[in-house]
């Protein structure tokens, strides 16, 4: 049994070993508190840091692309056509590696919101700072409508691939065959092969690039997003032949970052379906605002159409048709598409005005 004096002791002992375990625990949560903000200030001077060598990299590419542009004024003549060639080279590696750089400085920005966010929430308490938007805390279903995209327009590619520069490059080798054969035999019309085959080849390469740019499409913080529809616009116009109607009344600015990448997304889907399958005279693309706020695009070719029942049981367009309807639906939009046999097709999405646009 502990004595009154005792006793006394030994809560003064306990008292002062807990205030003592209370101080350690008070100052290890300040470090923590300390070393998050640290760390989300250290990452916000290097994404600082990380802008300006991006906007660098961006120079760069308006500098390559002014050269190009004042070349094609140019006549033609061996030292500008290598020139041109070694510019087109250097604007496509510079276009690619600023695509990769914007995820880079996007996953930047995400890390340093998470970190903001738990030093608040350390300092607070508050747990609703810690929620958000991101991939890993949205819902199941939805992380499985993005898995699913993914996954369609991996298909979709290899299609494309399959169906376009794969069956080319097959093609071609069967070509060199036939020269080889003929080379003795008949050299003149071994030199036409030649030339058919440079011709097929060209052609091909065209489409790779148009495949490229899909991948990475033209930089939106640098052309706009008219700016792109423009260049791709322009790109099937010259490709095809086709007469291009642009009707883009609709301000870009109502969409954000994300809505922008889809409807240009879209837009480059509908004028590979125009290219490929629709063999159109015209194509209409036009944006609108409605009465209610809504953002509309619209494109419209006067092409061979096609029978919906036929596609959804499989054609080759349905990959593309259920691109657009996927990536459509990421964003809240709604896609419409109508077409008939030899009676041309018409692809409307509209974005409400409730949705984040973000």
């Amino acid at each position: 049994m502990i004595q009154p004096a005792a006793r006394t002791l030994y809560s003064l002992a306990m008292e002062s070993a807990t205030e003592r375990g209370g101080a350690r625990l008070d100052q290890l949560y300040a470090e923590a508190k300390q070393l998050v903000s640290y760390g989300a200030n250290q990452l916000r001077a290097i994404a600082t840091r990380y802008r300006e060598a991006y906007a660098d990299v961006l120079a760069t590419l308006r500098l390559q692309r002014e050269e190009l542009e004042a070349l094609a004024t140019q006549p033609p003549d061996a030292g500008n056509e290598a020139r041109r060639t070694s510019l087109q080279q250097a604007l496509e590696a510079t276009t690619a590696e600023l695509g990769e750089r914007q995820m880079e400085q996007a996953k930047l920005e995400l890390v340093i919101t998470h970190l903001e966010r738990a030093w608040l929430f350390l300092q607070q308490g508050d747990g609703s700072l810690v929620a958000g938007d991101t991939f890993a805390e949205a819902p199941s279903d939805v992380q499985m409508r993005i898995i699913e995209a993914q996954e369609s327009e991996r298909r979709r590619l290899a299609q494309e691939v399959h169906d376009g520069p794969a069956q080319a490059l097959t093609n071609a080798i069967f070509q060199v065959e036939f020269i080889e054969r003929q080379l003795d035999r008949d050299p003149a019309g071994a030199r036409a092969e030649i030339h058919y085959l440079r011709d097929l080849l060209r052609r091909e390469l065209g489409d790779v690039r148009a495949f490229i740019t899909q991948l990475r499409p033209p930089l939106l913080d640098e052309i706009g997003l008219y700016g792109a529809i423009r260049d791709q616009a322009g790109a099937l116009e010259s490709a095809t032949g086709v007469s291009l109607d642009l009707q883009l009344a609709a301000p870009p600015e109502q969409l954000g970052d994300t809505q922008q990448t889809v409807v240009l997304r879209i837009v480059q889907e509908a004028l590979q379906n125009v290219r490929r399958h629709a063999s159109a005279r015209h194509v209409r693309i036009a944006t609108r605002t409605e009465g209610d706020g809504a953002w509309v695009l619209e494109i419209v070719d006067d092409g061979r159409g096609f029978d919906p029942d036929v596609v959804r049981d499989g054609a080759n367009r349905s990959f593309g048709l259920r691109f657009m309807r996927e990536r459509a639906e990421l964003i809240g939009a709604r896609l419409d598409v109508e077409a008939r046999p030899s009676a041309g097709t018409r692809v409307c999405v509209t974005i409400p005005a409730g949705v984040d646009r973000r």
